[in-house]
């Protein structure tokens, strides 16, 4: 039923042993021949009892990788949202066509070995050319696969989350979001063109970018000065003073539900990122071409972030006025003294022309 050998790089001798057609094997943990006799008749009537916790395996009948995943995109359709369930399909896909390819089957045949190499196997296309994809990617793809392994726990699939164990890449921190000089913000407002306003709600707001895409006119109070708005991050609504260089170009005549920014607006996460795609390599190539650093739209927010403090206003009240997503500031959604406030965010240097709309 079972065999033991001597490993070459391992001074303990291996347990050998076919269940149901499956070759499993264990070291013993012991160079005493006769020690590892005694463990070896010990797991040979595990087997027998079909009890294969020691194996890390399942008493259970194994299940197909492909019938498993259909089972569980059923199990998150009513749990999750839209934008998640396209995420674990678009993920666990990829994944079950690299299990094909590895010729593993059965959801217990996953194990750290065929995940890690899943992980450095992942590519994507740049410019024609094959390039690796980045770390967080990586990290995204190993938390999806975790999720899913997790469930098969729960419904004794499996004893054990291999993923646990998986090894990620070395994330190497990078100043993607870096702070815009003011050489920056005069090279992007001198040629914003159509994105001019937009820019300027980013840059005199500090709010997220999807959060000014997602703006219409009734989150406006025109006679208070003032944004209301909710925050998705932080799942709050709050109110900010607006800045008079931007909301003396906005049009009161407009209808609450018209959007300020059409060209960006959307109804689902999905497209919304798509839409923010046009601002953002429209900023980052006008950048390029006066030999800038790499940025983004959330640089807007560091530099206001950056410039309030500068200014002199602390940091707690920066944090209401950044709508910041923590459990301390959400207590907080409109600043106490909101014509100070309101002061603040008047003294930002302007680099919108007048003239522009």
């Amino acid at each position: 039923m079972s065999a033991l050998y001597k490993q070459k790089n391992s001074p303990y001798w291996l347990w050998r042993a076919v269940y149901k057609g499956r070759r499993v094997a264990k070291s013993t943990k012991m160079s005493n021949k006769k020690l590892a006799n005694k463990i070896k008749e010990h797991w040979d009537m595990n087997l027998i009892l079909e009890d294969l916790e020691f194996l890390g395996l399942s008493s259970h009948p194994t299940i197909l990788i492909s019938e498993y995943v259909s089972q569980y995109f059923n199990f998150i359709g009513n749990r999750k949202s839209d934008k998640a369930q396209a995420t674990a399909k678009g993920v666990l896909n990829r994944f079950k066509i690299y299990l094909d390819s590895q010729e593993v089957y059965r959801v217990d045949e996953i194990n750290v070995k065929v995940i890690n190499g899943y992980i450095d196997s992942l590519t994507k296309i740049v410019k024609n050319k094959e390039s690796p994809v980045s770390p967080k990617t990586k990290k995204n793809h190993l938390q999806e696969i975790s999720l899913m392994l997790e469930q098969a726990i729960n419904e004794e699939i499996i004893q054990s989350n291999p993923s646990n164990k998986a090894v990620l890449p070395k994330m190497v921190k990078s100043n993607l979001h870096r702070l815009l000089d003011p050489i920056d913000l005069e090279i992007i407002f001198n040629a914003s063109g159509s994105w001019s306003l937009y820019y300027a709600f980013l840059y005199h707001t500090g709010l997220r970018a999807g959060d000014v895409a997602l703006l219409t006119y009734g989150n406006f109070d025109f006679r208070k000065r003032a944004i209301t708005s909710f925050i998705r991050k932080s799942r709050r609504t709050h109110e900010f003073p607006i800045a008079d260089v931007l909301i003396n170009q906005l049009d009161r005549k407009k209808g609450k539900d018209i959007p300020l920014f059409p060209e960006v607006y959307a109804e689902t996460e999905r497209k919304l990122n798509d839409n923010l795609a046009h601002p953002r390599k429209y900023m980052q190539a006008l950048l390029r071409t006066q030999k800038r650093p790499h940025a983004t739209l959330h640089s807007f927010r560091h530099t206001f972030n950056n410039s309030l403090r500068d200014l002199g206003l602390s940091i707690e009240d920066r944090q209401v006025l950044l709508a910041q997503a923590s459990s301390s500031v959400n207590k907080i959604y409109t600043h106490p003294n909101f014509d100070l406030a309101s002061q603040y965010v008047n003294s930002l240097p302007t680099y919108l022309a007048k003239d522009k709309n």
